[in-house]
This record gives C-alpha cells, sequence and structure tokens, in this order.
C-alpha cells in the first residue's frame, strides 16, 4: 500500500519532534518491511525521521514538496518538487496515498487529516503524539468520523504494532 504519513515539520532535535522521534524512526521501518511505500512532505520533523527508518531497511520514500528546488530531507527516494505552496502541495500528496498516519501535527497536519477525510482516504491518529493528532481525537463522532456523512473511517492507534494491524485489516 501507499502509505501517507503527515505530521510535525522542525528539527528533529528539538521538541517536539525530538520527543517522538524513536516512534517515528521504528514508523518508517515497520511500514518498509512490511513493503509498504511510504509517501511524505518530504521535509524534516516527522517526514525525515519516518523517512530515515524505512531508508534504514531498504524501503521506498517519496516526498511530495511545497515550493521549489529545496528542503527535502536525504532520505528521500523521489523528491517530488511541486512548486506550490504548503497547502495545495498536501492535497498532490493525499492524491497518491491508500491510507494516512497522523503524527502530531500543527495547523498543516490538520488540513492533511481533513483533507484524507474528505477524499475517502481512511486516518490512522497515532494518539499520544500531540498536536491535531490528539485534537481531533476529542471530537470524533461516534469515536469513527469527523462529521455526519461518515465518509471513511478515521481509527486510532497508541502504538506503531496497532498501525501496522489498522494498515493490514484495510489491505484485505
Amino acid at each position: 500500500m501507499k502509505v501517507g504519513v503527515a505530521g510535525y515539520s522542525g528539527p528533529v532535535a528539538f521538541p517536539p519532534v525530538s520527543e517522538i522521534a524513536d516512534e517515528c524512526v521504528e514508523l518508517g521501518r515497520r511500514l518498509a518491511e512490511r513493503g509498504h511505500l511510504i509517501v511524505n512532505g518530504g521535509r524534516d520533523g516527522v517526514m525525515e525521521l519516518v523517512s530515515r527508518g524505512a531508508k534504514e531497511v531498504g524501503g521506498k520514500v517519496i516526498g511530495v514538496l511545497p515550493f521549489v528546488r529545496e528542503g527535502a530531507n536525504e532520505y528521500l527516494d523521489f523528491a517530488l518538487f511541486t512548486g506550490l505552496d504548503f497547502q495545495m502541495r498536501s492535497f498532490v500528496m493525499l492524491k497518491n496515498m491508500d491510507v494516512m498516519v497522523a503524527v502530531g501535527g500543527e495547523v498543516g497536519t490538520a488540513i492533511e487529516i481533513l483533507g484524507a477525510y474528505a477524499n475517502a482516504i481512511p486516518v490512522i491518529l497515532f494518539r499520544g503524539t500531540g498536536g491535531w493528532t490528539d485534537r481531533f481525537a476529542n471530537v470524533l463522532i461516534e469515536g469513527r468520523y469527523l462529521d455526519t456523512r461518515k465518509t471513511v473511517e478515521v481509527y486510532q492507534a497508541w502504538s506503531v504494532s496497532e498501525i501496522l494491524d489498522i494498515i493490514e485489516t484495510l489491505g484485505h
């Protein structure tokens, strides 16, 4: 599957990214070990750490970047420079994933979660990672939907293993 990962940007050595670094690297590693193609925003923060984890085990990562040829992390197999701003870039990224995993994040991640939901792409909230990922968990209708249309299910996972189990059920 093409697994999109959205989350905090920013330096990996500083909070909030540094506080979830191990989980992000593990997520990338374990997704890659299961043969999933990772699609992310291609920059720093969560994107860099997940990409690094994937590359450690020979996984493949596509980064969909805003603006022009700058800011790509070193772990990408392919960097797609869209020439678009951050929000528009996110919609290009969304059209190239089967499922999204949200890890913490600020407004960009919130836009990506809502965009995935609006495009009927299942979303997995990696709980305990902060930001909009945890905030959205508090407003889910019936614990599973972002609005009354019930477009697609929003899942909640508290560990990388739970994320992988959910992806496995979606792939069959």
